[in-house]
């Protein structure tokens, strides 16, 4: 964590000095919105779109999987646009396939593309790849893993996601807070899904999300074992990730004395940025699993995890979603 984002979450007063410049942050956002809102051009097909307020990872990416299994068991045909960030594709749309590159594609595209086995569009430009998918897929609901903030893309419906955890942190948009836009914005948003903690926030339709451990997973799937059966009892977890304590923490309810070594979210790892000399194995998120797809190690292993939401809200998301499908 920068010390920026410790200001951000930790409520250092210091951070209160860029109050100013947040007041404008908010204010060239509504006027980026409103330009934006009157550019849209409509779609064939309803979009969904999951995002966050906040700046960094916040779990989408397992709720887009959640969502997309889910929708398939109902009979649709969901496909998922996304900016792709930590890729540089040669060009957009880039369709991002199973064996692709993730320094083209972004690391979460690729687990989507290889997880759920579904249509993946990354551009930096969310309205283009929607275009993609209706007119180069058979999709009939296009998913938008972020992209609540791209306001050229229309939407039918919004759903977005906080870390339980570090909620909205100090409540003020960037620089002098994490928020993207005012956290009066929530309340716009047709569902609310908070990851794991214990608050709540003002918003009449939330529900609660946990990431629940499913399996250790060889990196190169040579072996794959319960959660009740780790690699080893004390671990190395490796996390290029929004919220890396969040995954030492998982770990270490599985029963595990863990060594945690954090990176900036959506690095590009490097093998020797897995070399601990220690004997340890290590253990990483199924996001960073497909960027070292190549590397050369014997005992690196991926956890495995899947959302659940309480109170049957991914039934209730997938009501909503399924009315706005039938809508048009």
């Amino acid at each position: 964590m920068t010390a920026l984002e410790r200001a951000w979450y930790r409520q250092h007063s210091w951070s209160r000095l860029l109050t100013p410049l947040s007041w404008l942050f908010a204010r060239v956002v509504l006027y980026r919105r409103e330009y934006l809102e009157k550019r849209r051009q409509p779609l064939a097909l309803p979009v969904v779109v999951v995002g966050n307020l906040t700046v960094g990872g916040t779990g989408k990416t397992p709720l887009i999987i959640a969502l997309v299994n889910a929708l398939r068991e109902r009979g649709y045909r969901p496909g998922v646009i996304s900016r792709g960030y930590g890729g540089k594709a040669p060009q957009y749309p880039m369709r991002v396939r199973e064996s692709s590159d993730p320094a083209a594609s972004g690391d979460e595209p690729l687990l989507i593309a290889q997880v759920c086995g579904c249509p993946v569009v990354v551009d930096p430009d969310r309205y283009r790849a929607a275009r993609y998918l209706q007119d180069h897929t058979d999709c009939d609901v296009i998913l938008s893993d972020d992209g609540l903030q791209h306001y050229r893309l229309p939407r039918d419906l919004e759903i977005v996601v906080v870390d339980g955890e570090r909620m909205l942190g100090n409540g003020l948009c960037l620089p002098a807070g994490p928020l993207r836009e005012p956290k009066s914005r929530l309340r716009e948003a047709d569902y609310v899904i908070i990851n794991g903690g214990n608050a709540l926030v003002d918003h009449p339709h939330q529900y609660r999300m946990f990431l629940k451990p499913l399996r250790f997973r060889h990196l190169k799937g040579t072996d794959i074992r319960t959660v009740d059966d780790p690699p080893g009892d004390s671990v190395n977890a490796v996390a290029a990730i929004g919220n890396p304590t969040r995954f030492a923490r998982t770990l270490a309810s599985l029963g595990l004395s863990v060594r945690l070594h954090p990176f900036p979210d959506h690095h590009a790892l490097s093998p020797g940025d897995l070399q601990f000399g220690d004997g340890r194995p290590v253990i990483m998120t199924a996001k960073d699993g497909v960027k070292c797809r190549g590397f050369d190690h014997a005992d690196v292993w991926i956890l495995d995890v899947a959302a659940t939401l309480e109170n049957s809200g991914l039934h209730t998301l997938l009501d909503a979603i399924e009315k706005r499908v039938t809508a048009l």
